[in-house]
């Protein structure tokens, strides 16, 4: 319910500035729903949303694959760990713009590129808070899976990953919100379709309804994708965890 009242606090005060405003500038809640509506009907709505949600899976999962293999490596072998950290430092210091255009500038205005990119720019966060939860593995259970022979995959099956499972769930969590914003960037400037190349194509038309209708869609999106996948997720890893009273 409270939730429930947030959205409806937010469509009022939406309403009531595009009264003050004008709707040049700021349309109203029904106009940016006809555009939605008509856009829908077309099917350009769907299909702009499902390029840009298939651009995000394939990165997040690129990212977070490689992200957690290198941050265990890193935070278990200590040579992997100082060969790695200025690279990781440099990474998660170099603006996503940059990263976009050497890629679409190196690999041409391609598919590749544009995943590769976003990829890219989530990976040093995966590779840091990976590496920090193997840093904090109970080396005494490593010493219980030693005497105890258990094969190396039940052991990191059993006893390293339920550790890792919080870190896992944070980095998912933290790297998607990341990718959700640099999937837009990089569809703005190199690819024909996607939500980023809509809002790119309303801005150079000052179409105001059209701008808004299709970022508050993939708003929407985010907001069920992080209420019916990523929360549960997250409260699952850590359910372990004593709560807060």
């Amino acid at each position: 319910m409270l939730r429930l009242l947030s959205f409806a606090l937010f469509l009022l005060i939406w309403w009531i500035a595009a009264l003050f405003v004008g709707g040049a500038k700021l349309p109203s809640p029904p106009a940016v729903l006809e555009v939605m509506i008509a856009e829908a009907s077309s099917g350009a709505l769907f299909l702009h949303l499902g390029a840009t949600l298939a651009r995000v899976a394939l990165a997040f999962v690129l990212a977070m694959s490689l992200g957690s293999a290198i941050g265990y490596l890193m935070g278990r072998v200590r040579l992997a760990d100082k060969l790695g950290d200025p690279w990781l430092i440099l990474l998660l210091n170099l603006p996503a713009l940059v990263v976009i255009v050497l890629a679409y500038i190196w690999a041409g205005l391609t598919e590749a590129a544009a995943i590769a990119a976003i990829a890219i720019n989530k990976l040093p966060t995966a590779v840091v808070t990976l590496r920090e939860g193997t840093r904090a593995l109970d080396r005494s259970l490593d010493e219980m899976a030693s005497v105890f022979a258990m094969p190396r995959w039940r052991a990191f099956r059993h006893v390293v990953l339920p550790q890792l499972a919080p870190y896992i769930a944070a980095a998912a969590r933290s790297g998607l919100s990341l990718v959700w914003k640099i999937v837009l960037v990089a569809e703005l400037l190199g690819r024909p379709n996607g939500v980023g190349f809509e809002i790119g194509v309303a801005f150079q038309l000052f179409d105001t309804p059209r701008l808004l209708a299709y970022s508050l869609t993939f708003a929407a999106v985010v907001l069920v994708i992080e209420t019916l996948l990523v929360q549960p997720f997250e409260a699952r890893a850590t359910r372990w965890r004593p709560r807060a009273a």
